[in-house]
């Protein structure tokens, strides 16, 4: 009612419009709370218990050095931002991550071949890409790029009639095009990583067993050329380094050489026995001695301060992250969200397995954090996309993504 006596309120078509447009709203944000409400909750906490582990084991590592002393509150501003994006990637409908698929691979290649134009060196490989104040590595986004390119691709082929084995030669070049460019830069770490992850998904789509006892002795057989004509120098070493300490031979170097960092590693491990020193109270630890203590090896630092019960509960925690995600896998209705679960749990649990066994002596040492323990930004968020991705499968399990054809 206006001043006058008029009135001035919304004509009836007006209203209607403005009701639906209400309801519409209150329907979208109730749709949005309700699919939080079936989030698995078990599973996220977890992750996020796993991640504020790996900030105090960080504090604990880098609190009696001037230099690093900030990296634990880096590490949890990084954390929270990225648990938002897992959050956000497990609302996702498949569909959308299907259709987003050949598009984050092919962005992925773009950003490999710019790093091997003009990337940062650091460490004496090119593997950084400075894109204004940040300094991001392409390869880690390789491993999901490469699941995610292989399920939509194993999606679309599966039910064509043809050759099986022509349609598993086309998944070997998607997993080869970013490995070759991963490892020239060069990282042989996450090379084997993309390339485990990718087998894992070329096998459950049912690649012969001819072919992969094949593939082994073939492997097999390149592993003298490769050593000898393919790695760096310092790539040689750390091979050497390795083979000379698992048979307990005299050359392998001590004090400041090849084997210090491991030797240091398996101090660290020793001296927590079973309960470990306390928190805070680790001599290898708070006196730096285990070289990258803050990365690679942080569980250094977990088992020297809570021994190995404590080493052994984080590997259980993520056996129980893992073992879940391949439950959700095997529950999947569709073949691309059935891959990308598996591949998405492979990506994590290659580099759970390797770094662990780096870290104790019985594979040589390469560039391989532990996820969501190990300081690290861009390692961070590839391990928390995963997990983005494998709350998308369980969220959206019962879809059968009836899209046809490759792209």
């Amino acid at each position: 009612m206006s001043r006058d006596g008029s009135f001035q309120g919304f004509s009836r078509g007006e209203a209607r419009t403005r009701t639906a447009t209400t309801l519409n709203f209150d329907a979208s944000a109730g749709s949005i709370f309700s699919k939080l409400a079936r989030l698995p909750w078990g599973f996220i906490l977890l992750v996020v218990a796993m991640a504020l582990i790996g900030i105090a084991m960080l504090y604990s590592s880098a609190h009696t050095n001037p230099a690093e002393q900030h990296l634990w509150r880096v590490q949890l501003i990084r954390f929270s931002f990225f648990f938002g994006v897992m959050i956000v990637l497990a609302l996702l409908p498949l569909s959308w991550w299907m259709n987003l698929s050949w598009i984050a691979y092919a962005g992925t290649i773009v950003l490999l071949v710019l790093t091997e134009v003009m990337g940062v060196t650091g460490g004496g490989a090119q593997r950084w890409l400075q894109i204004g104040p940040v300094a991001v590595q392409p390869s880690e986004f390789a491993k999901l790029a490469v699941t995610l390119a292989l399920a939509r691709y194993y999606h679309a082929m599966l039910g064509v009639n043809g050759s099986r084995f022509l349609v598993h030669i086309g998944a070997g070049a998607i997993i080869m095009v970013p490995s070759a460019l991963v490892f020239i830069q060069p990282d042989l770490g996450t090379t084997l990583a993309i390339i485990a992850s990718g087998g894992v998904v070329v096998f459950l789509a049912g690649l012969s067993g001819r072919i992969i006892l094949g593939g082994i002795a073939a492997g097999a057989a390149a592993v003298w050329p490769i050593y000898q004509f393919v790695l760096e120098p310092y790539q040689r070493g750390r091979v050497d380094t390795f083979i000379a300490q698992l048979f307990g031979s005299s050359g392998a170097s001590t004090s400041l050489g090849e084997s210090y960092q491991i030797e240091q590693a398996k101090i660290a491990i020793g001296a927590g026995g079973l309960n470990g020193k306390g928190w805070l109270q680790g001599v290898q630890s708070q006196q730096d001695y285990v070289p990258e203590q803050h990365t690679d090896f942080i569980l250094t630092v977990i088992a020297e301060e809570f021994g190995f019960l404590g080493a052994t509960a984080i590997l259980i925690g993520f056996a129980i992250l893992l073992g879940w995600s391949l439950n959700t896998a095997r529950q999947a209705n569709s073949n691309f969200g059935r891959f990308a679960a598996a591949g998405a749990a492979a990506t994590v649990a290659f580099y759970v397995v390797f770094n662990v066994a780096m870290v104790i002596g019985l594979l040589p040492v390469v560039g391989m954090p532990l996820p969501l323990i190990s300081y690290g930004g861009t390692a961070m968020l590839t391990a928390m996309s995963c997990f983005g991705l494998i709350l998308s499968v369980y969220m959206h399990r019962d879809d059968k993504l009836n899209t046809t054809g490759l792209f």
